[in-house]
């Protein structure tokens, strides 16, 4: 009797997407998108078991040990022994210790920046807390303020300021006493705010509600909002500002982009690491 041979059995079609292309398997995707997870989650609970982990990935105990034991190898995670959960390793310390040579907040605020300026038309600018004023260190110029000053290295008063109040809002109200008293409330125009008490009243609504304005507080003419940027701690580094003649940009004016401002400072801030949900 002769046996015949069977016929081969059909292969499964292999996708030929991207990651083929480029020889990295699925399920190489996937273990680095797992791995990824897990210092995110390790991130956000300081400490996790192999259990935890296994139930935030949906995947079995022994899946998660592996992992855990790859980023472990690496001194990416480590574990705690008495506890037997593991948290993030000096590893991921090594990693972050080379952002910020490379990670500039101008250059991260920059398309942003640029983007307000020819929607709102007006200027835009980036200033940072130093030595008691807001130093505005990059600046967009929007189509309709030709002629605009160039505020690009001016030191600005804190409590005059649109970005200046959004700086000291964020400060510890100690050290905000001290700043204040240290450097005073100087009046510019007739709508300067020169009271400690009515600033704390303005201050505490600006940390409440996620901007601030200035009404004619340094010019006469010259109307701001300002909205705050976080770094990945969510601490408030930078404030980005909107500026303009008081006769076009209006308090109505100013509520009509105030969501729009605080959504370029969230991706600002994502760009240089915040977290919302962290």
């Amino acid at each position: 009797m002769v046996t015949q041979a069977r016929p081969p059995s059909p292969s499964l079609p292999v996708p030929e997407d991207e990651a083929a292309t480029e020889g990295v398997t699925p399920g190489g995707v996937q273990s680095v998108d797992r791995a990824i997870t897990v210092l995110e989650l390790l991130g956000h609970l300081g400490s996790a078991s192999v259990v935890r982990v296994a139930q935030e990935l949906g995947v079995h105990k022994s899946t998660a040990s592996r992992l855990l034991s790859a980023l472990e190898a690496r001194g990416m995670v480590v574990q705690n022994h008495e506890r037997g959960k593991y948290q993030l390793g000096f590893g991921i310390l090594r990693l972050a210790h080379a952002i910020p040579a490379r990670l500039s907040l101008v250059t991260e605020a920059h398309d942003e920046m640029r983007r307000l300026a020819e929607e709102h038309r007006e200027t835009v600018n980036l200033a940072v807390l130093r030595e008691g004023v807001a130093v505005n260190v990059a600046q967009e110029i929007g189509p309709t303020s030709l002629g605009t000053h160039n505020w690009i290295g001016s030191l600005t008063p804190l409590h005059a300021t649109s970005s200046g109040k959004v700086l000291l809002a964020a400060l510890p109200s100690a050290e905000r006493a001290d700043l204040i008293k240290k450097v005073g409330l100087k009046s510019f125009t007739g709508r300067t705010i020169t009271s400690r008490r009515q600033l704390e009243r303005q201050l505490l609504d600006v940390a409440a509600q996620g901007y601030a304005t200035a009404l004619e507080e340094l010019e006469i003419g010259i109307n701001a909002i300002a909205v705050p940027v976080r770094d990945h701690l969510g601490t408030v580094v930078a404030a980005i500002s909107v500026s303009g003649p008081a006769f076009r940009l209006t308090e109505e004016t100013m509520q009509a982009m105030r969501d729009d401002l605080r959504a370029a400072g969230l991706t600002i801030s994502r760009r240089i690491g915040f977290d919302p949900q962290g």
